[in-house]
């Protein structure tokens, strides 16, 4: 009885202290540019929340909120469920400085009942399950996890950078992947080509790249093209995809590539891996100030200059990190966060386990993206390739 009677006092004494708003008013100071936060757990709000809300959970809105919004001046309104953890997350709120704080009354259920807008959930319980590590940072939530759902990437090669980089953006949530390798898996490849196993030796490797992927997350909408990138095919493999993973492991059909990303508008995450060394770095024709790759090597080198793993051999891990960075880089292009290497070369040298960062500016003389460039199609682009090997 006498803990009842506490708690009752408590929950009083919350409330004297905590605004309470009916949801129309929330509505209205978030039209005003309050933070409406949902802190209902993410299995909660997968059948929907509040249009326009952040969904923090209140287990982590402490450790997560100054993230999502430093501005301690800012009107912040916190819902739950039912309005009980909202007030709590408010008191919270006011403890760490925010100034303007208030909870919505009746929470997420009077809500829909007075037909304020909702926005559907994005999740459902498995990709809640699944995804639920990344969806906990406010750099990203279930409205960075829409848009990794979203996407279409695609691998220029099922191979040593493509295996890795295809596993993680697929474990990462990314809608579609296209693979485009017409090589078959060789004994040879397993020592780096981790998406691969010894019992699909002979396989296609864009088949066994499919049947890897789909075992580690069947959500992923995996497309196979089993052809060589050519002249003749490189613009329709490339478009209706928001970005190209470049792994590969010659350079005509990297030179194709460079030029259809540039004639597509397409990001080009760049990477190159030969011995102990690797290179990474994105091509964003989106962008007027950015470089191409043909900034980077105007020309095509000679097979003398430029061997491949085959001739030079590699480290098995060194293309494992390389295809991890593009990985990485592709998924801040897509979620539109951090800063891509847009300008920059990364390089890495394995054995004195260093990363150095070179800037990489346009060059006005570029062959490729300078003010006298002339795009003469991927015939001339092959040819020049052809002319140098």
């Amino acid at each position: 009885m006498n803990d009842s009677l506490n708690r009752e006092s408590w929950l009083d004494s919350l409330r004297a202290s905590i605004p309470e708003i009916p949801p129309s008013e929330a509505l209205a100071r978030q039209a005003r540019g309050a933070l409406l936060i949902d802190v209902r757990e993410e299995g909660e709000r997968v059948a929907g929340m509040p249009a326009g809300a952040l969904g923090l959970s209140r287990g982590f809105l402490e450790l997560r909120i100054e993230q999502a919004e430093p501005d301690r001046a800012r009107p912040l309104l916190a819902l739950c469920g039912s309005g009980m953890r909202s007030l709590l997350a408010a008191e919270a709120l006011r403890r760490m400085g925010y100034r303007e704080v208030a909870s919505v009354a009746g929470g997420f259920e009077r809500w829909k009942t007075e037909g304020l807008p909702v926005s559907a959930g994005v999740l459902d319980a498995d990709a809640a399950e699944r995804y639920a590590r990344q969806l906990r940072l406010p750099q990203l939530g279930e409205a960075g996890q829409a848009k990794l759902a979203a996407a279409k990437i695609a691998l220029l090669g099922a191979g040593g950078l493509g295996a890795p980089a295809a596993l993680y953006l697929a474990a990462a949530g990314v809608g579609q992947l296209t693979l485009i390798d017409d090589d078959r898996v060789e004994r040879s490849n397993l020592h780096r080509q981790v998406i691969h196993a010894d019992a699909r030796v002979g396989m296609a490797k864009t088949e066994s790249a499919r049947l890897a992927i789909n075992a580690l997350n069947p959500r992923v909408r995996i497309e196979t093209r089993d052809e060589r990138l050519c002249a003749d095919n490189v613009e329709r493999l490339l478009d209706g995809h928001d970005l190209v993973i470049d792994g590969a492991d010659n350079f005509p059909a990297r030179y194709l590539l460079a030029a259809a990303t540039r004639c597509l508008r397409l990001p080009m995450v760049y990477g190159a891996v030969e011995r102990f060394t690797g290179q990474v770095s994105v091509f964003d024709p989106r962008r007027d100030d950015a470089p191409c790759y043909r900034c980077l090597f105007p020309e095509p080198p000679s097979a003398a200059e430029a061997p491949n793993c085959s001739e030079a051999g590699v480290l098995g891990v060194l293309p494992g990190i390389v295809g991890l960075l593009q990985a990485t880089e592709a998924l801040k292009l897509i979620l539109g966060i951090g800063e891509p290497l847009v300008g920059r070369l990364l390089s890495f040298d394995a054995l004195g386990m260093r990363f150095r960062e070179t800037r990489l500016p346009r060059d006005p003389a570029c062959p490729g993206c300078g003010a006298a460039a002339r795009f003469a199609g991927y015939e001339d682009i092959a040819a020049l390739c052809a002319a140098a090997g």
